[in-house]
Order: C-alpha cells, then sequence, then structure tokens
C-alpha cells in the first residue's frame, strides 16, 4: 500500500481524536478506536479534503477479544501497521487512603493494562514494517500530584513500559516514545467526575500552575506524537516527552 496504517486507541475525543484527524490530513489511513461510536463517526466530517482516510472501529480495549479482533482486522484490511497510538486514557480522584480498589483496576486496565497488550499483539506486524509507538502519558507520571494517586501511578508505569520495550524493541527496528503532557483541554477531568464549574476553575488555574500560562490544545500535543511517529524522529527511542507548557519543571504549590 502507498500509504502508511496508524492504529490510534482514545480516538473519539481530546487528543486521539485530534491525533487520528492530523494523520489522515497527513495522507495516513487511520483505524480509529474508541468507544463512542457517534464521535467516531464524525471524525470524518473534520477531515475535509484529504489524502489519508480514518476507518471507525468501535471497541473495548479493556477487552481481551476485541483487541485480538481490532488487530486482525487491521491487517486482513490494510496489509500491515506503521504505528500504534496508545491514547486511551481516564482518570478518577482519590489518595491512598480513599481510591476504590474498583477505581484503581479500572484506571490500570484502561491506562496501562490494555497499552501493554495492544503493544504485545502489533510487534509482529511493526516488526515488518520497522514502525513505531507512541504512549499518551502524562507529566503526572514525571511528577507526584496528590488526590490522583492511581492515575499516577497508571502514568508512571506507562513510561517505564515506553522505555523497557524501547530497548528490547530496537532490535527489531521499532520505536517505543511516549508524551507527557501537562492540562489539556479536553474532556477527561469532566468523564472522570469533575463538574463543569470545577473544570473551568481548573483550566484558569492552569495559568498559575503552567508557566507558559496557559492549557494545552489536543492538537500541539498531536504534532508532538505524529513527529515522533514518523520519519524525521528515526532516531528517537525510548523518551518521555514533556509537552506541558513547563509544568515540569515547577514546584510543587
Amino acid at each position: 500500500m502507498d500509504s502508511k496504517i496508524a492504529l490510534i486507541t482514545g480516538a473519539s475525543s481530546g487528543i486521539g481524536r485530534a491525533a487520528a484527524l492530523l494523520f489522515a490530513q497527513n495522507g495516513w489511513s487511520v483505524v480509529a478506536v474508541g468507544r463512542n461510536e457517534t464521535e467516531l463517526n464524525n471524525l470524518r466530517v473534520g477531515l475535509g479534503d484529504t489524502l489519508g482516510t480514518i476507518r471507525p472501529h468501535r471497541a473495548d480495549i479493556t477487552n481481551v477479544s476485541q483487541i485480538d479482533h481490532l488487530v486482525a482486522e487491521t491487517v486482513r484490511d490494510f496489509g500491515q501497521i506503521d504505528t500504534l497510538v496508545n491514547s486511551a486514557g481516564i482518570i478518577k480522584s482519590g489518595s491512598i487512603e480513599n481510591t476504590t480498589l474498583d477505581d484503581w483496576d479500572t484506571m490500570m486496565n484502561i491506562n496501562l493494562r490494555a497499552a501493554f497488550h495492544l503493544m504485545q499483539k502489533c510487534v509482529p506486524y511493526l516488526q515488518k514494517t520497522k514502525g513505531s509507538i507512541v504512549n499518551v502519558s502524562s507529566v503526572t507520571g514525571l511528577r507526584a500530584f496528590p488526590g490522583v494517586l492511581a492515575y499516577c501511578v497508571s502514568k508512571a508505569a506507562t513510561d517505564q513500559l515506553t522505555r523497557c520495550s524501547a530497548l528490547e524493541l530496537a532490535p527489531k527496528g521499532i520505536r517505543v516514545n511516549a508524551v507527557n503532557p501537562g492540562v489539556v483541554e479536553t474532556n477527561l477531568h469532566k468523564r472522570g467526575g469533575m463538574s463543569a464549574d470545577d473544570y473551568q476553575k481548573f483550566l484558569a488555574n492552569a495559568a498559575n500552575t503552567h508557566p507558559i500560562g496557559r492549557a494545552g490544545t489536543p492538537e500541539e500535543v498531536a504534532e508532538l506524537i505524529f513527529f515522533l511517529a514518523s520519519e524525521k524522529a528515526s532516531w528517537i527511542t525510548g523518551a518521555t516527552y514533556e509537552i506541558d507548557g513547563g509544568r515540569a519543571q515547577t514546584c510543587a504549590r
């Protein structure tokens, strides 16, 4: 096939959605994975006149059989996989004292286990294309933040998964990197239980917590994801890239 193939999870909203559109706008064929079928179908509306395509694929990435089917169908229909972008994720508040086991397991299953499983399943096909993996982590993987313990742990583990697998897969020609965003204006926190009013206050406070003075946009993070997936990043692997308006450089306040 002339075009490259990207498999992108979390594509129905936020960073995953922006990445799916950007890859397609640059001529890639994108398998856009998510749970919201309506939003996945709406991705095509945002394409406009581009060289690439987007194929929506509704799936629960915590379901083993659905992941197996997703990877098999992608290879069957497109013949290859060039890039895997693990962008699906959730957040819920909770401390060491009050995080429930159910919330812990849910965040680990979506943010970490599903990414690991997809990486594992895609390796044989990425080896054939000398492809790449980009994991969407968080500034919370690099720094400790109170009140979101399980989320922080899941993202720190994602960073280590990125580094360890990068070493293991480099001899196969597969690059593995991660992006670590600060606060980005998406639906992540509202879906995690934050009220609309509290979320607006949270975004406004980004002017204080991020040295650049604002929250980021999904499109800004998508640009870094696309770069890391591209041949322009052919000598980069095992990196966890801060894209956070300077947030990781600040002291607690």
